[in-house]
């Protein structure tokens, strides 16, 4: 501090990084310095932050997405210099009135800049943040000597050297203080099962027998809800926490674990860096996150204050289809950024991503993040009404992102390495982390004899497996026409008339339910073929507890260009065995849908508008048909295919449209 350098700290979840800052500040305070600015990624992580500071008798405010009326408040209190710390979203530094109100006096008077999980800054690192990127401006901006001090407990030697050359901004030079990052209270191990019902069933069977509270961790949504019911249904104290799950519910929930209130939280990465209970007995992963990195940084929540903790890995079959999912979508495509800039250069003002979505086609998520590497580049700029293009020269660096591809496709092979390794897995994570102190630990089940009960009763295996054979997932119908669909030729606009949306559906399963979602992204997988009996059987399950109002009087088939046989066959069996009449399938008109599946909204119902239609025979037998209609389709994700289906079998005088798919995504 008295150096008013910039320094790196790598050090253990756990260690104290906190308090450093902490102590740091108030001796800046009473030097007569001014407020802390600290960036941290997660309102979870906040919350802890303020909380901690309160306790050491520090002033902590924040300004984030979850208190926009607590700004003004926030405002006055930086003016009266009577707050000693802000803490900010990353995302804040680019919103334009903070930038234009607030930015400018907080880099001019901050005593001291905390940049959190530091690693957020590297896009080699596990959890990239582009709009970390933006504190290379803000470090531009402050005064010569302000002291800037960056930490993390998950940076292996490529992000460090990546957060070191971003934060030498001006020729300042970083100080790098690495230390050893294994926990001697952490007892790892790894059980291999013979499938999802065995994994279930294991938690349903030694849930009870982990120390303490803990977190299970699922790699999806679906995961998580599916498997925080079936232990709940079974007794144990558990609740899902996603990325879904409303922000008031989840401080509601960490407060619960942190109070011991429950077993378990069954959670998505959503809970993760900076959740702070020291006595977290357990961490048991349904799924293995993509690399060591990322799983050294979910482990590091537990055994903080205790002698002992339990980790458990249960790896699943399909890891590696998710990790590749997700790393589909971390990077920018060429293509899709040079639409987006030529969409802006070509405005002549700004543009919302709404309107961009008429405009590219690139679906919402995607587009987000596009837009925000774009602006860190300097290519783009959020000002007040959307988007713009700056004008400033751009390049795709397709090395640097094919070798952060590569980086990944490593780490994915080093999890693996892990999780079949025979030496001391608690070095074998150090290793990856580039921490030279690594040393047998002498507690893990290859240093020692397995300590988990490998063994799962028959009945656990048989409750678990009647959960994962559940079926029946709700379709909500489509309510909203997108906006701006007449730049697309399309022209509709508003709500969809209620005479012509289609009812609720259902769906067998997600593509990312354990169980189900293994054998339908096979089956979407394979080649062309008749519906297997197992999911007609399951299809008729989901008919039967769907609780409809009115029962549908007759079936008909979407038309599939890619799986014909398989859609046919099930809208069959599904009239055959319901006693229903068939009535046939609606027909393709011109080319198929264009993009990518899912796709934005604008372009996906673009791609289907007048490319369906009722024909004459069809027509006449929905004339005057006294009820609903069951609509059969193999696979959903953006619902627009459906939606206009829908729409053109109520026109023709379907009084009510009840679709029915095998999958749908997420």
């Amino acid at each position: 501090m008295q150096d008013r350098g910039r320094v790196l700290v790598v050090q253990r979840t756990g260690w104290g990084k906190s308090a450093v800052y902490f102590v740091a500040t108030s001796l800046l305070r009473e030097a007569g310095a001014g407020p802390t600015v600290i960036v941290s990624p997660l309102l979870s992580l906040m919350r802890d932050q303020i909380a901690a500071a309160t306790r050491a008798g520090i002033r902590a405010m924040t300004m984030n997405s979850a208190n926009v009326l607590d700004w003004p408040d926030v405002a006055a209190a930086l003016a009266e210099d009577t707050v000693d710390v802000l803490l900010l979203s990353p995302e804040r530094l680019n919103n334009p009135a903070f930038r234009a109100e607030q930015l400018p006096d907080l880099v001019r008077r901050a005593g001291l800049l905390v940049v959190d999980e530091a690693h957020c800054v590297s896009d080699w690192g596990h959890d990239f943040r582009p709009d970390y990127r933006r504190i290379v401006e803000v470090l531009r901006a402050m005064p010569t000597g302000t002291p800037v001090l960056a930490t993390t407990a998950t940076a292996n030697a490529r992000v460090v050297a990546d957060v070191e050359a971003q934060l030498t901004v001006g020729g300042v030079s970083v100080t790098t203080i690495r230390g050893g990052l294994a926990r001697p209270s952490l007892r790892l191990g790894v059980l291999a099962t013979r499938g999802d019902a065995e994994r279930i069933g294991w938690l349903l069977a030694h849930l009870g027998e982990l120390p303490g509270s803990g977190i299970v961790y699922a790699l999806t949504v679906a995961a998580a809800e599916d498997v925080a019911a079936t232990l709940a249904a079974a007794g144990h104290r558990v609740a899902a926490y996603t990325g879904r799950t409303d922000p008031a519910e989840r401080e509601a929930l960490e407060a619960a674990l942190r109070g011991n209130e429950v077993k378990a939280l069954v959670a998505t990465s959503a809970l993760g860096m900076g959740f702070d209970k020291p006595d977290l007995g357990f961490v048991v992963h349904l799924g293995a996150p993509s690399s060591p990195v990322a799983y050294y940084q979910q482990i590091g929540r537990a055994g903080r204050a205790t002698e002992r903790a339990d980790v458990l890995l249960l790896p699943g079959a399909e890891d590696r289809d998710l990790w590749a999912y997700f790393a589909s979508v971390s990077m920018p495509r060429q293509d899709q950024a040079d639409a987006v800039l030529a969409a802006l250069g070509a405005a002549g003002g700004p543009r919302s991503t709404a309107a961009l979505e008429t405009a590219v086609d690139v679906r919402r998520t995607r587009l987000e993040l596009l837009l925000k590497v774009l602006d860190v580049d300097g290519a783009v700029s959020r000002v007040h009404g959307g988007w713009v293009a700056t004008g400033a020269p751009w390049r795709y660096d397709a090395q640097r992102y094919e070798r952060v591809a590569a980086a990944r496709r490593h780490e994915q092979g080093l999890m693996l390495d892990y999780e079949a390794t025979g030496e001391c897995r608690m070095a074998f994570l150090q290793r990856s982390l580039d921490d030279p102190s690594a040393a047998p630990c002498g507690r893990c089940d290859t240093c020692t004899t397995p300590w988990y009960a490998a063994s799962v009763p028959d009945a656990a295996r048989l409750t678990a497996g009647a959960a994962l054979t559940r079926v029946g997932v709700p379709l909500e119908p489509r309510a909203q026409w997108p906006t701006g669909m007449d730049r697309l030729g399309v022209g509709v606009r508003g709500r969809i008339a209620a005479d012509e949306q289609a009812a609720e559906g259902r769906a067998l399963a997600r593509l990312s339910d354990l169980g189900w979602g293994q054998r339908l992204r096979s089956l979407l997988q394979a080649p062309d073929a008749p519906v297997p009996d197992e999911l007609v059987d399951a299809a008729v399950r989901v008919l039967a507890g769907w609780g409809w109002e009115q029962r549908p009087v007759a079936v008909v088939a979407m038309p599939s260009r890619r799986r014909p046989e398989l859609v046919g066959s099930l809208a069959d069996a599904l009239a055959r065995l319901g006693r229903l009449p068939l009535l046939g399938s609606l027909e393709l008109v011109g080319p198929g849908p264009t993009g990518e599946p899912g796709g934005n909204s604008a372009y996906r119902l673009a791609g289907v508008w007048e490319r369906l239609r009722v024909g004459a025979e069809l027509g006449g037998r929905l004339h005057g048909i006294p009820g609903p209609v069951l609509l059969v389709d193999d696979f959903v994700d953006s619902r627009w295919t459906l939606t206009v289906a829908a729409r053109e079998l109520r026109l023709a005088g379907a009084p009510e449209v009840l679709p029915f798919t095998l999958a749908r995504a997420g």
